[in-house]
Protein backbone atom coordinates (compact mmCIF):
# COMPACT_ATOMS: atom_id res chain seq x y z
CA UNK A 1 0.00 0.00 0.00
CA UNK A 2 1.06 3.54 -1.06
CA UNK A 3 0.35 6.51 1.14
CA UNK A 4 0.94 9.76 -0.23
CA UNK A 5 1.46 12.32 2.73
CA UNK A 6 0.25 15.99 2.26
CA UNK A 7 2.58 18.52 1.40
CA UNK A 8 2.95 20.93 4.58
CA UNK A 9 1.14 24.07 4.51
CA UNK A 10 3.80 26.99 4.74
CA UNK A 11 2.49 30.69 6.78
CA UNK A 12 3.79 33.76 5.31
CA UNK A 13 4.78 34.68 9.04
CA UNK A 14 7.60 32.30 9.17
CA UNK A 15 9.46 34.02 6.38
CA UNK A 16 10.63 37.06 8.23
CA UNK A 17 11.78 37.18 12.05
CA UNK A 18 9.42 37.62 14.74
CA UNK A 19 10.03 40.52 16.06
CA UNK A 20 9.33 42.28 12.29
CA UNK A 21 6.04 40.52 11.97
CA UNK A 22 5.27 41.72 14.89
CA UNK A 23 6.05 45.47 14.19
CA UNK A 24 4.44 44.99 11.18
CA UNK A 25 1.55 43.69 12.48
CA UNK A 26 0.91 46.42 15.13
CA UNK A 27 1.31 49.10 12.80
CA UNK A 28 -1.27 47.50 10.71
CA UNK A 29 -3.43 46.95 13.79
CA UNK A 30 -3.17 50.64 14.80
CA UNK A 31 -3.06 52.31 11.67
CA UNK A 32 -5.39 50.11 9.28
CA UNK A 33 -7.00 46.93 10.98
CA UNK A 34 -8.24 48.32 14.18
CA UNK A 35 -7.80 44.27 15.66
CA UNK A 36 -4.28 42.67 15.60
CA UNK A 37 -5.39 39.31 14.62
CA UNK A 38 -7.01 40.93 11.48
CA UNK A 39 -3.61 42.23 11.46
CA UNK A 40 -1.66 38.94 11.58
CA UNK A 41 -3.89 37.31 8.75
CA UNK A 42 -3.19 40.59 6.54
CA UNK A 43 0.43 40.45 7.18
CA UNK A 44 0.71 36.53 6.62
CA UNK A 45 -0.81 36.90 3.12
CA UNK A 46 1.39 39.19 2.47
CA UNK A 47 4.21 37.49 3.17
CA UNK A 48 2.92 34.47 1.37
CA UNK A 49 2.35 36.81 -1.41
CA UNK A 50 5.45 38.38 -1.80
CA UNK A 51 7.06 34.66 -1.96
CA UNK A 52 4.88 33.24 -4.58
CA UNK A 53 5.36 36.56 -6.46
CA UNK A 54 8.93 35.81 -5.92
CA UNK A 55 8.76 32.22 -7.13
CA UNK A 56 6.65 33.47 -10.46
CA UNK A 57 8.78 36.79 -11.73
CA UNK A 58 7.08 36.75 -14.72
CA UNK A 59 3.81 36.40 -14.04
CA UNK A 60 1.42 39.76 -13.44
CA UNK A 61 0.28 38.74 -9.56
CA UNK A 62 -2.16 41.29 -7.62
CA UNK A 63 -2.85 41.91 -4.44
CA UNK A 64 -5.62 42.41 -2.79
CA UNK A 65 -7.30 45.78 -1.10
CA UNK A 66 -6.08 44.44 2.45
CA UNK A 67 -3.10 42.37 1.26
CA UNK A 68 -2.00 45.55 -0.34
CA UNK A 69 -2.12 47.07 2.91
CA UNK A 70 0.35 45.23 4.66
CA UNK A 71 2.70 45.64 1.26
CA UNK A 72 2.37 49.21 2.04
CA UNK A 73 3.39 48.95 5.76
CA UNK A 74 6.39 46.70 4.99
CA UNK A 75 7.68 48.89 2.36
CA UNK A 76 7.58 51.30 5.20
CA UNK A 77 10.67 49.73 6.60
CA UNK A 78 13.16 50.07 3.50
CA UNK A 79 16.03 48.33 5.17
CA UNK A 80 14.16 45.00 5.78
CA UNK A 81 11.85 45.25 3.19
CA UNK A 82 14.78 45.52 1.16
CA UNK A 83 16.60 42.44 2.72
CA UNK A 84 13.36 40.43 2.43
CA UNK A 85 13.48 40.50 -1.34
CA UNK A 86 16.67 39.97 -1.74
CA UNK A 87 16.58 36.63 0.59
CA UNK A 88 13.47 35.10 -1.06
CA UNK A 89 13.61 36.72 -4.49
CA UNK A 90 17.54 37.88 -5.13
CA UNK A 91 16.31 40.83 -5.84
CA UNK A 92 13.62 44.00 -5.18
CA UNK A 93 9.69 43.19 -5.60
CA UNK A 94 8.69 46.35 -6.55
CA UNK A 95 5.26 47.82 -6.02
CA UNK A 96 3.74 48.78 -9.23
CA UNK A 97 0.10 50.54 -8.81
CA UNK A 98 -2.04 49.31 -11.17
CA UNK A 99 -4.33 52.43 -11.67
CA UNK A 100 -4.14 56.45 -10.61
CA UNK A 101 -7.06 56.53 -9.65
CA UNK A 102 -7.70 53.88 -7.29
CA UNK A 103 -10.44 51.56 -9.78
CA UNK A 104 -10.40 48.20 -8.87
CA UNK A 105 -7.95 46.90 -11.04
CA UNK A 106 -7.48 42.60 -9.99
CA UNK A 107 -9.72 41.42 -12.90
CA UNK A 108 -10.92 37.44 -12.05
CA UNK A 109 -7.83 36.24 -14.50
CA UNK A 110 -5.45 38.07 -12.05
CA UNK A 111 -7.12 37.30 -8.46
CA UNK A 112 -7.21 32.97 -9.80
CA UNK A 113 -3.60 33.32 -11.16
CA UNK A 114 -2.18 34.98 -7.86
CA UNK A 115 -4.43 32.69 -5.76
CA UNK A 116 -2.69 29.62 -7.74
CA UNK A 117 0.64 30.75 -7.23
CA UNK A 118 0.36 31.21 -3.73
CA UNK A 119 -0.79 27.62 -3.67
CA UNK A 120 1.44 26.01 -5.47
CA UNK A 121 4.33 27.85 -3.58
CA UNK A 122 2.93 25.78 -0.42
CA UNK A 123 1.06 29.06 1.23
CA UNK A 124 -1.96 28.59 3.11
CA UNK A 125 -4.58 30.71 1.77
CA UNK A 126 -6.87 33.20 3.61
CA UNK A 127 -9.90 33.28 1.45
CA UNK A 128 -12.16 36.12 3.15
CA UNK A 129 -8.88 38.43 2.47
CA UNK A 130 -9.08 37.83 -1.24
CA UNK A 131 -12.58 38.90 -2.18
CA UNK A 132 -13.59 39.45 -5.40
CA UNK A 133 -13.21 42.77 -6.63
CA UNK A 134 -15.98 45.25 -6.28
CA UNK A 135 -16.58 46.53 -10.27
CA UNK A 136 -17.07 50.56 -10.81
CA UNK A 137 -16.21 51.48 -7.17
CA UNK A 138 -13.43 53.24 -5.73
CA UNK A 139 -11.09 51.07 -4.06
CA UNK A 140 -11.37 52.48 -1.02
CA UNK A 141 -14.60 52.29 -0.37
CA UNK A 142 -14.77 48.70 -1.61
CA UNK A 143 -11.81 48.23 0.64
CA UNK A 144 -12.79 49.91 3.76
CA UNK A 145 -16.47 47.88 3.78
CA UNK A 146 -14.64 44.01 3.48
CA UNK A 147 -12.15 45.38 6.28
CA UNK A 148 -15.34 46.34 8.21
CA UNK A 149 -17.37 43.15 8.08
CA UNK A 150 -14.18 41.26 8.78
CA UNK A 151 -14.08 43.06 12.28
CA UNK A 152 -17.63 42.36 12.86
CA UNK A 153 -16.48 39.14 12.14
CA UNK A 154 -19.27 38.67 8.90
Amino acid sequence: MTVLAEAPVKKGRFLVRPDLFDRLTDRIAVEAAGDRDLAVRIMDQTLAFLAASAATPDARLVPSRLVDIGWHTFLLYTRDYTNFCHQIAVRYIHHLPSSPTGEAADTAAERMRTLAAITAAGYTLDADLWPLAVEGRHGECSGRGKLFRLRQGR
